[in-house]
């Protein structure tokens, strides 16, 4: 009986086997009016192939296969090898982005995060439910709605959290200086992030504003930002404008950021792909808000797509100089098919080409991360003016300047919550500080002396190394071992004196943002900001300026 319920499965899936075959070729066939004739016997081969390879592991192998895992791996090979946001979306995955990104579920508007092993608010933002409820940085959420949230993962709370606006969750919240639990009641709502958190006067008449992410608005934003700039300093003789760590967003956004200091009808950027039909070319489309006034743009290697785009507009037009780090290198257009059977794939359709006709796109990834290419492998462009500028890889500025390296001391104090919990301490015995921008903070010996009494440890990247070495070298070089040991310890010992500029700054711009949310926070970070500072120095000294921008 067994034997024959064996066979008759061994046909069923043959059967079905045979049905994708059929299938494929007669799909292939559809397309055969867009396909060239040599593709087309490729890919109808090539199918055969791995549908007759997928038969013969199935009804061979030595061990039982699950059909969909093995197809799953076979399809993510295959779009793995193209860029790496193309890619297979299994009918799970499309229910799981559908309940993050349906209209219907709002959420807190908090960063939270998980601190010892409990859910914890990390940053209510300014005007949030959150906020509005009474929910303060610190709190740890111990319940919600008589569901513990101990030992819960991030996402498994967060799926808890989410819920239609205007529904209420019954929270039990530890606070930090209060023995017992407190009970808040919190509507869920609609959360929006401002994208121009900050804006202000910098120094010697040089206005500042920071754009996070390109979603609907910015363009207005900024445009309200440069008025209000203008407002507060009637000899407004400069502007900078931050993409640092933007991440991109909507693309009409960017053509309409780019309209602010562009000519109108001037290229911004076109879209290439195979079917040239549906290539588009997008043009500057309002006047132009301001043709005059100098521009720094600051970019890093997270700024990538729209931010891209504007950045690469403004070097491409002579407009404006850029500084910092070449950018991420991200200019593709994505598009999603139904595949069947609730399953869709993910494929890049279009890339960027900016007004010097050069693609911002990286050609070369390793781990899903751009590869830096030799300057003698990418192809040279013009600027309006006649400056030579390169592709293959995001846009490099105009003004290098070195990454400010974050220490592994600094990391491994953010990745254990250390830093949190001092400034919640210091919450607790400050009522207010100064200004933002203007707040210092000088007591870090009490924080060193906090943070070693607090049960944590780390590990640095040399210190892992050399365990994995310690493990294979021969006894006789023990002692060297042991000494290279020895100078690690002390050199970790000294982090605390040698990272200290740049703990000090993260400390002052976390109690900041517990005074002023966001927009404090944004205004705190341009203190010794050296990217900042150098775009004063460049917009304030004309010569410098007009020499970055000539032959």
């Amino acid at each position: 009986m067994h034997a024959t319920l064996l066979t008759d499965n061994i046909y069923h899936t043959l059967r079905k086997l045979r049905l994708l075959a059929i299938t494929a070729t007669a799909v292939v066939g559809l397309a055969a009016t867009t396909i060239d004739k040599d593709d087309l016997f490729e890919i109808t081969k090539n199918i055969e192939i791995y549908v007759n390879v997928y038969k013969q592991l199935h009804y061979n192998y030595v061990d039982d296969i699950d059909p969909g895992e093995l197809m799953r791996v076979g399809i993510d090979a295959m779009v793995g090898s193209l860029d790496p946001y193309t890619n297979f979306i299994s009918e799970n995955q499309i229910e799981r982005y559908r309940l993050n990104k349906d209209d219907k579920f709002s959420g807190i508007g908090a960063e939270m995060g998980i601190v010892d092993g409990l859910f914890t608010v990390l940053e209510p933002f300014d005007g949030s439910p959150a906020l509005a409820a009474g929910l303060r940085a610190g709190d740890q959420v111990t319940e919600i709605d008589g569901l513990s949230t101990a030992g819960k993962s991030l996402e498994e709370v967060n799926r808890i959290v989410r819920g239609a606006p205007g529904t209420d969750m019954a929270l039990r919240v530890q606070r930090v200086g209060e023995s017992g639990l407190l009970d808040i009641a919190l509507t869920r709502g609609d959360v929006t992030m401002p994208n121009v958190p900050y804006s202000g006067i910098v120094k010697d008449h040089v206005g500042y504003v920071k754009l996070t992410t390109f979603t609907q608005g910015a363009s207005a934003n900024i445009k309200k930002a440069m008025e209000e700039l203008k407002e507060e300093d009637p000899e407004l003789s400069g502007l900078i404008l931050d993409l640092r760590n933007n991440g991109g967003g909507l693309l009409a956004e960017a053509v309409d950021i780019s309209s602010l200091w562009i000519p109108q009808d001037e290229v911004v950027v076109t879209t290439r792909g195979k079917v040239r039909d549906r290539d588009q070319t997008y043009k500057t489309r309002r006047t132009p808000y301001d043709l005059n006034i100098p521009i720094a743009v600051l970019i890093n290697k997270k700024s990538a797509s729209a931010s891209e785009i504007v950045s690469g507009v403004v070097q491409d037009y002579d407009r404006g100089v850029l500084i910092g780090q070449r950018s991420f290198g991200k200019g593709l257009v994505q598009n999603q098919q139904e595949v069947g059977y609730n399953n869709r794939v993910k494929f890049t359709t279009h890339k960027y080409y900016i007004p010097s006709r050069r693609c911002i796109q990286s050609k070369e990834y390793e781990n899903g991360e751009p590869v830096d290419i030799p300057v003698d492998r990418r192809s040279k462009f013009k600027t309006r003016n006649g400056r030579t500028v390169l592709d293959g890889g995001g846009v490099a500025p105009d003004i290098v300047m070195p990454a400010a390296e974050e220490g592994e001391l600094l990391k491994a104090l953010n990745k254990n919550h250390v830093i949190h919990k001092y400034v919640n301490q210091y919450v607790l015995s400050n009522d207010s500080i100064t200004a933002a921008g203007s707040f210092r903070f000088d007591d870090y010996e009490g924080f060193v002396a906090f943070a070693k009494g607090l049960d944590w440890s780390y590990e640095t990247e040399a210190e892992k190394k050399l365990a994995e070495v310690s493990e294979k070298v021969d006894e006789s070089l023990a002692a060297e071992v042991a000494a290279l040991k020895s100078k690690m310890q002390t050199a970790k010992a000294n982090a605390y004196t040698s990272e200290k500029a740049m703990i000090v700054k993260a400390i002052e711009q976390d109690i900041v943002s517990r005074y002023f949310f966001q927009a404090g926070k944004a205004h705190q970070a341009l203190n010794d900001d050296r990217e900042v500072l150098k775009a004063v120095e460049v917009l304030t000294d004309a010569a410098q300026y007009k020499s970055i921008l000539s032959l």
